[in-house]
């Protein structure tokens, strides 16, 4: 399957990093900008990329349109050292974060209250030595050719290097069917729970759900994915 003009898939390179973070924030918020929700986007950026573009960038990729960075895939194949460098890494967010707590807006405080109180009882469990990846794609690059390149692209990585599964955490709702083009791969669900900071922020219930694949299982072909219905996700 072709990929259209003007779409590029390539591996992560240093220059990328600024364009990830910025699409990280841009898209934090179900797929809006993270502002409304929480307002530092260092911080944001921080806690959701920087381990993937410092630490382990032979794992992830980009998808430019034109030139321009519209999506990524970040990946991890050393999960020890992933959670290792999350230790620190929490523990360095904690203390940026109530040094700038007084410049805070009231949505921020919320969001630092829920992720302080009940964020930790909200992720569904998920393997803790198992290959894992999440990806972002802006719509206009989530078209079907350019969505399974990526992935395919992903998983030849990790068979090259021996892994056996994958998994990833996927943010989904009723009318955003994100799960569907997981199973389109063969991924199966492991857990589901619902993410309450957004109860009153978005009218449906928003889940985060945990899915992992066998990389020995043969992925479909591109005629079975391309019988299901199209995917955002994020």
């Amino acid at each position: 399957m072709a990929l259209p003009d003007g779409l590029v898939i390539r591996k992560y390179q240093p220059i990328d990093r600024d364009a990830v973070r910025r699409l990280c924030c841009e898209t934090g918020f179900l797929g809006k900008p993270i502002d409304p929700v929480f307002q530092d986007r260092e911080l944001f950026a921080d806690y959701l990329t920087s381990y993937y573009t410092d630490y382990e960038p032979e794992s992830s990729f980009v998808v430019e349109q034109y030139g321009e960075v519209k999506g990524y895939l970040l990946g991890s194949r050393r999960p020890t050292r992933q959670q290792l460098h999350g230790i620190f890494l929490n523990i360095s967010l904690f203390v940026r974060g109530m040094l700038r707590y007084r410049g805070y807006n009231r949505a921020t405080r919320d969001f630092i209250g829920w992720v302080l109180r009940n964020s930790w009882k909200e992720v569904p469990a998920a393997p803790r030595k198992t290959a894992h990846f999440h990806f972002n794609l802006l719509p206009e690059v989530q078209g079907l050719a350019g969505t399974r390149e990526l992935i395919n692209r992903y998983f030849a990585h990790l068979r090259a290097h021996g892994e056996k599964a994958v998994f990833g955490q996927v943010v989904t709702f009723e009318s955003r069917r994100g799960a569907a083009v997981f199973g389109r791969y063969g991924f199966q669900v492991v857990e589901k729970r619902e993410i309450t900071k957004y109860r009153h922020l978005h009218p449906e219930p928003v889940y985060l759900m945990t899915v992992i694949k066998q990389l020995d299982e043969e992925s479909p072909s591109p005629q079975a994915i391309a019988s299901s219905e199209p995917a955002n996700v994020h």
